[in-house]
Parts: structure tokens; sequence; C-alpha cells
């Protein structure tokens, strides 16, 4: 008599080639198969390592600078990831010394007002914004060619709200952070884009547009690039983001936000 099979396939298990979510895993009596616990646990400990992971600012600069981009690096007001994490409000404004340093440098870098400015912030994840901050702006590129010549600000212990204040330091017409959003256990470096029209301190979410999930295994980078342009075609024309601006970017005519459409009034 064959002994019976110590782990019972999921009948589900076509599944697992349509999604990287846990699905179909199997049993192994009433519990799940070693494997599948040994993979869990090695997720979790990935997505806590990403929020403790402190971004590596000096190579994102040297990166950036090699790829034609100037930046300028930024600090919020939480003084390490223990207060970043304990205390959300000061990672929204930045300390005196970030101000200062905008107001110094940033005109001798890029023209005043400027119509974007792009902050790569640290969020919950340094992982996604070191991985995919530089490759979607060169894929953002084709749309608005003069995108080099804009402000580019790194932001560390950096919460979405942060751009606000450095897009009205920098007198930026619109501001787009580039942050990593929350780990999940299949996605540790999941990069979030958040614009905001004429940002300034005291803004809600309810007035920004944000675009989710950029990574190659999630919302590749073309395709985010193709609808933050849509985006920001829009804000431009709308003079506001949030709920008045709708993502109709798969709906709309090729031509909507097609490269070399760029920033020009």
């Amino acid at each position: 008599m064959s002994k019976p099979a110590i782990v019972t396939p999921d009948p589900w298990l076509r599944l697992q080639g349509l999604t990287r979510a846990r699905v179909a895993l199997g049993r192994a009596g009433v519990s799940l198969p070693t494997r599948e616990v040994l993979r869990f646990g090695t997720a979790h400990a990935q997505a806590r390592d990403a929020v403790h992971q402190a971004l590596d600012v000096a190579s994102l600069q040297a990166d950036l600078q090699d790829a034609g981009f100037a930046s300028l690096a930024v600090h919020s007001q939480a003084a390490d990831r223990s207060m970043y994490l304990r205390r959300p409000d000061r990672g929204r404004s930045l300390t005196p010394e970030s101000l200062a340093l905008l107001a110094r440098q940033g005109p001798r870098l890029w023209a005043a007002r400027p119509r974007l400015a792009v902050v790569l912030a640290d969020g919950l994840s340094s992982l996604a914004v070191a991985r995919h901050g530089l490759p979607l702006l060169q894929a953002l590129q084709p749309y608005f060619p003069e995108l080099p010549t804009l402000p580019v600000v790194i932001a560390s212990e950096a919460r979405v709200a942060l751009g606000d204040e450095i897009g009205q330091a920098l007198g930026a017409e619109q501001v787009v952070v580039m942050i990593g959003e929350r780990p999940g256990l299949s996605s540790p470096d999941s990069l979030g884009l958040y614009l905001t029209a004429r940002p300034r301190p005291g803004l809600t979410d309810a007035q920004r547009n944000c675009i989710s999930n950029v990574r190659p295994e999630g919302l590749n980078y073309p395709e985010a690039a193709r609808k933050l342009a849509f985006l920001i075609a829009g804000a431009l024309k709308l003079g506001r983001t949030g709920v008045d601006l709708k993502d109709d970017s798969d709906a709309a005519l090729p031509d909507a936000a097609r490269p070399a459409a760029g920033l020009a009034p």
C-alpha cells in the first residue's frame, strides 16, 4: 500500500501563475507546508528590513548626477528612523537647515518657479526609491525633455506631505513625490507617486493624485510614466490636482500625453 502524500496540493494551483499573492499553498495535515511557513517568515523579515533600512543618499545622488540630474539632499524634522515611525508629523516638515539649503542652493541649480519639482523620498521603503526612482525619471523624460533641468530633491525620513514644503520653498507649480510605500509580504520595494499642484503646507490627500505599486512586478516604468505625464499635463491645464483631476489616461487618445509634450506654458 502506498503512503499518503505529506503535502496535499491545492486544486487552485494554476492561480499561482497569475499573481504573486499567496494563493494555493497546499496543506500538510491541518497546517501549511513547511516551505510555505519558511517563505512567509522570509517575506516578513524582508518587509521589516525595508522599513528600517536607511537610504544611501550619496549613492543615489551619484547615480542621478551620472544620468544628468542635479539634486539636493534634505531631511525632515524626524531625527532618526525611530522618531520617524513614532512621530509621523515630524516627517512632514523640513529642518531649518534643509529650508536654508533649498533657499541658498536652489536658485544656483535650477530656474526660479519651475513648473515641476521631483522629490525622491525614502518613506517606508528606501529600497523602492533606490531601485525605481532614477529608472522612473528616465521613463518620464521622453514626455518632458527638460526634466534634467528641473529640481530633484532627495528627502530622508520623509512623509508625502514633506513635498508640499519643498515645492513651496522652490516656488514650483507642481511637485511629484516618489516615495517608498508600506512594504507588503510580496512587495518590499513598491514605489508610490503623489502629484500635487500649487504645493504648500496644510494640504490634504484629497488635493493630490496617487499612482501606486510602481515596480517591474507591478505597474512598470513605461506605464507609470505615461499615467504620471497624463496627470501632470492635466494639472497644468486645470490648475489643480486631487479629486478634481481624474486619471482618464487609459481612455484618452494616444497623443493625450505623448513623448516630447514638454512643460512649456
